[in-house]
Parts: C-alpha cells; sequence; structure tokens
C-alpha cells in the first residue's frame, strides 16, 4: 500500500513481521514491564496513563501516545506499523519537534487512520543543538510537532473526544492561539473563529454548518493538542456530559431563558 521512497542511502524500515517477532521476544524473556512488550522503560506515571488503554484488550492509539506525550513533557519513540514496515517517530515536546525517517510531507499524506501503535519507548535520539551530536539525528529528518499533531487529531483513527476533555464541559478557544502554518479548511476556521468569540459546548458546535459530532470531537482533539482549548467545567453550557443540555425544571415557577 505504502511503498517506501525514502532517499538512497537512508536505512531501510524494518518489516512488520521482523519487529513483531522482536516484541515477542522481548515478552519471552520478561524484559519489558510491559506484559505486551508494546510499553518498554517508560516512567511509571507516563506508562500508568498510557496502560489506560492496553487494559481489556485495547491499545493506545497515536492520538492518545501524543497527547500523553505532551503532558508528561516526555521524548519518547512510537514505533508504527505503516503498512507492512515499522516506522520510528520519535517526539520532542519540549522543542515542539518529530523526527522521522520518512519525509514528514509523505507521513501526513498517508492513511493516518490505518497507522497502528506498536511500541512506545523512551526516544533514543536528541533534539538538534544536543551536546553530544552523535546522538542527533539528520537535520532534514526533524520536522515541526505542531502538523502533526493537527493531521493526526483530524485525520487519524481516533474520532471520540481525548479523556482529559470529555465529560461535563464547554469549550472556548484560548485567547492569542496562533494555528499559523496549520492546512485548516475554511469550515473548521470559520469554527475556531466563533469559539474564539464564545463559549459553546458538544451539542452546539455538532449543528454548525459543515459539521457533525465526530467533526466537533476532532476539532476539539486538535485544539487541546496545540495548547489552544480553555475547557470549563462549571460553565453553564456545560449542563450534561459533552455538553448535551438537560432540561431542568424552572425554579419557583420561573421560566429558563
Amino acid at each position: 500500500m505504502f511503498q517506501s521512497t525514502l532517499p538512497l542511502g537512508e536505512p531501510d524500515l524494518m518489516r512488520v513481521s521482523a519487529f513483531q517477532r522482536y516484541l515477542d521476544d522481548l515478552v519471552r524473556v520478561g524484559s519489558s514491564e510491559s506484559s505486551s512488550g508494546r510499553l518498554t522503560s517508560l516512567s511509571p506515571s507516563l506508562m500508568q496513563d498510557l496502560e489506560r488503554f492496553e487494559r481489556n484488550g485495547g491499545q493506545s492509539e497515536l492520538l492518545d501516545v501524543l497527547a500523553a506525550c505532551l503532558r508528561h513533557a516526555y521524548p519518547l519513540t512510537v514505533n508504527l506499523q505503516w503498512a507492512d514496515r515499522v516506522v520510528p517517530l520519535t517526539l520532542f515536546p519540549a522543542e515542539r519537534l518529530a523526527h522521522c525517517p520518512v519525509p514528514m510531507l509523505q507521513f501526513l499524506e498517508s492513511r493516518l487512520s490505518e497507522l497502528q501503535v506498536m511500541q512506545v519507548e523512551p526516544a533514543m535520539l536528541r533534539a538538534p543543538g544536543y551536546r553530544d551530536a552523535s546522538l542527533v539525528g539528520e537535520r532534514h529528518m526533524y520536522s515541526p510537532l505542531a502538523p502533526l499533531l493537527w493531521a493526526m487529531a483530524l485525520r487519524g483513527s481516533r474520532d471520540r473526544l481525548l479523556p482529559e476533555i470529555d465529560g461535563v464541559a464547554a469549550y472556548r478557544v484560548a485567547p492569542g492561539v496562533s494555528l499559523r502554518g496549520l492546512e485548516i479548511p475554511s469550515i473548521l476556521a470559520a469554527a475556531v473563529e466563533r469559539l474564539r468569540r464564545r463559549t459553546r459546548n458538544l451539542r452546539e458546535l455538532s449543528a454548525w454548518p459543515g459539521l457533525d459530532r465526530e467533526r466537533a470531537m476532532r476539532l476539539l482533539n486538535a485544539l487541546y493538542l496545540q495548547g489552544g482549548l480553555i475547557v470549563s467545567r462549571m460553565h453553564p453550557r456545560a449542563a450534561s456530559p459533552d455538553g448535551w443540555l438537560r432540561s431542568r425544571p424552572p425554579r419557583n415557577g420561573a421560566s429558563r431563558a
């Protein structure tokens, strides 16, 4: 489906079958903290965060890992199944950079919804400017993190709200947040501008022109990962889980506006 078009001289990508054998070996020799071999040598807090999605036979989606990486400010390498190959995507939240052996434009133009997380581990690479240059990858393989976060939220496999912004809530775009350099369709750009002016809940967003429930949730996830979303738990519009308003009986015979 996605044939490797890496520049001549770049290391080839490992096949999924070979990488799966490696994960199976980790579990067999007991060298991984995770029973599945998918989460290795991570900090306890980050491990606990990601293991929420490993329970009951589930697995972390890439957007879950991206969100956890940002929350913990912890550099990670996420080994992703990309057709029949494995792409090691390394994230540097503090520097707002990503390292990928596949050209980022090619990576983002692929079917992002089909990416599968095979393993998450601490980053061995370092960001440009690190004192030990031998740990820094080729400069052309580093890209800004923001477009990756935006594209994965809008086109990745997760079509529901991230847990951190789900529940009883209303939403607004934070003042002064910049979304420059991101590919924002005109319909979403209009929604963002409306959210800059006034707090809304998920039900209201879902009814806006060009949006539905899924597109509204994806937009909220995208804004959250850009650090541009204000989540209000006590706002009057956050009257029920996911913003679907409940009718309440009037007080002392008064009608609600």
